[in-house]
């Protein structure tokens, strides 16, 4: 009789932990449609300064504003930099899609006409992109913490050497927007 026992015991814990094996998987498998896109943190303006340097060797001091859309949910990201200096402007309009972590997309910096294709990766900390174009190479790391945003750009061959800028959100607490 005892054995009977055991033997019902040991079935009921055994539909319990199949059922609970069970919740496990149906959590996980309804969560990983519900991907959040990596743009996600980025939206909405953000506004700061930073360092601009020019070939000559000056270095100048920016105050920018930097926007990201995303017009429809799934599709690319909208990325606006605009930055003014006491020596001129700097205006780059990007467009990036995301797929599976790779990033592709444009560039364009509106000002001095440069434009190229876009590509890169998602990285632990933000994005990492390489610009290649006939008249332009770049490459551009955005580092998102919170609130706060690090854009840098490093020209190759061209008459900017780099693009340095220190951003808040705009509508965050205590932001300067």
């Amino acid at each position: 009789m005892r054995t009977l026992a055991v033997s019902r015991s040991a079935r009921a814990a055994g539909r319990v932990l199949l059922a609970g094996i069970g919740l496990v998987l149906l959590c996980c498998v309804s969560g990983a449609g519900a991907e959040v896109s990596p743009f996600e943190k980025l939206l909405g303006r953000w506004v700061g300064e930073g360092r601009l340097g020019i070939r000559d060797g000056k270095t100048e001091h920016v105050k920018c504003r930097v926007t990201y859309t995303l017009p429809d949910p799934g599709g690319p990201l909208r990325q606006s930099i605009r930055c003014a200096s006491q020596g001129g402007n700097v205006e780059v309009q990007s467009t990036i899609s995301h797929n599976a972590g790779s990033l592709t997309g444009t560039w364009k910096e509106l000002v001095r006409d440069w434009s190229g294709a876009l590509s890169g990766n998602v990285t632990p900390r933000g994005f990492r992109v390489a610009v290649t174009g006939e008249t332009l190479r770049a490459n551009m790391d955005i580092i998102v913490r919170d609130a706060r945003q690090i854009i840098e750009i490093q020209f190759i061959d061209s008459a900017l050497i780099g693009l340095t800028l220190i951003l808040e959100k705009a509508d965050a607490p205590g932001s300067r927007g």
